[in-house]
């Protein structure tokens, strides 16, 4: 399978609010909507929709969520072969959602909690040198799973790409050289390196850090500051797309799941983020997780009228 996606599903629960809540308050919301999420199926579903063949690998309840959450990824077509039903309740993610777009969320793993080594070797990874799989993973899933996977990904020369979310601040020294492209956004970054990221020079000197880890490429995602990129041969700034954001909730997989399509269709790394960048914009003009994950025609109408015709081809 060209793009694999291991990680986490859950069903996000979303109350939209005037503002977010301080520490001990409570305030009135003004609608609510249960959808299907999960970093890992938010990213296969960006993948699938931009048209890459792409399985997910992952475990859900044996619960109605469960049943929805699969059915919500067979509707994106991706494939769910690999997603297995576990004893016990579906992950969930309690999200509030402001007036401005900006969100605070709490995850409950449930059976995400549960995936573990044995869910490594059911990744269906390309045999063929000549067609490596990309395998993208985040951490709303164990560590240990996490690892593990990148040491099988590596061994058959797959392409790694990890989003740390959420946030830990120590992570093992050889987890850094499993992993191709790591894409932590300015809060995991500062986490990860104890630097304080807040603008597009600060996010440099991160993902320089980073790379001294032993991660070759680094992407430092600034949100409304666009992306910093730094790898072995080249450090560069790609700017946002300037939109409207009406929910910021999967940008990150947006981003992700864009940037994995575009580096499978042989996209330079520059053009690749530029590409996801379009992606993750177009995911912050809707709401939802999955329904914000925009079609391929949708990228491609994007970028024609933001005069970025050169990523089409």
């Amino acid at each position: 399978m060209p793009i694999i996606v291991f990680g986490s599903l859950n069903m996000d629960l979303v109350a939209q609010v005037p503002r977010l809540p301080q520490a001990g308050e409570t305030i009135l919301g003004t609608g609510f909507m249960t959808v299907p999420g999960g970093k890992g199926a938010n990213q296969a579903v960006a993948a699938a929709r931009l048209g890459a063949p792409t399985a997910m690998v992952g475990r859900v309840g044996d619960d109605s969520l469960g049943t929805l959450l699969r059915d919500s990824l067979q509707a994106a077509s991706v494939a769910t072969d690999e997603v297995l039903a576990d004893l016990g309740p579906s992950g969930v993610a309690l999200i509030s959602v402001d007036e401005l777009g900006e969100n605070q969320i709490v995850v409950v793993p449930g059976a995400n909690g549960k995936v573990d080594r044995t869910d490594v070797k059911r990744l269906p990874l390309n045999n063929a040198p000549s067609e490596p799989s990309i395998l993208l993973m985040q951490f709303e899933i164990p560590l240990e799973a996490v690892i593990a996977a990148a040491e099988q990904a590596h061994s058959r020369d797959a392409r790694v790409i990890v989003d740390p979310a959420p946030a830990q601040s120590q992570l093992p020294p050889e987890f850094y050289r499993l992993v191709d492209i790591l894409t932590p956004n300015q809060t995991e970054a500062s986490q990860l390196t104890g630097l304080k990221v807040s603008s597009v020079t600060t996010a440099m000197e991160a993902a320089q850090v980073l790379r001294q880890r032993g991660t070759s490429t680094v992407i430092v995602k600034l949100g409304s500051q666009g992306a910093v990129v730094a790898s072995n041969s080249e450090v560069f700034h790609v700017p946002a797309f300037q939109v409207e954001a009406v929910d910021t909730v999967a940008a990150g997989d947006a981003f992700n799941g864009g940037l994995a399509v575009a580096l499978w269709e042989g996209k330079s790394l520059r053009q690749a983020v530029e590409w996801a960048s379009a992606v993750a914009a177009l995911s912050v003009m809707k709401s939802g997780a999955q329904a914000s994950m925009p079609l391929r025609e949708e990228v491609e109408t994007f970028l024609l009228s933001h005069h970025s015709g050169s990523l089409l081809a």
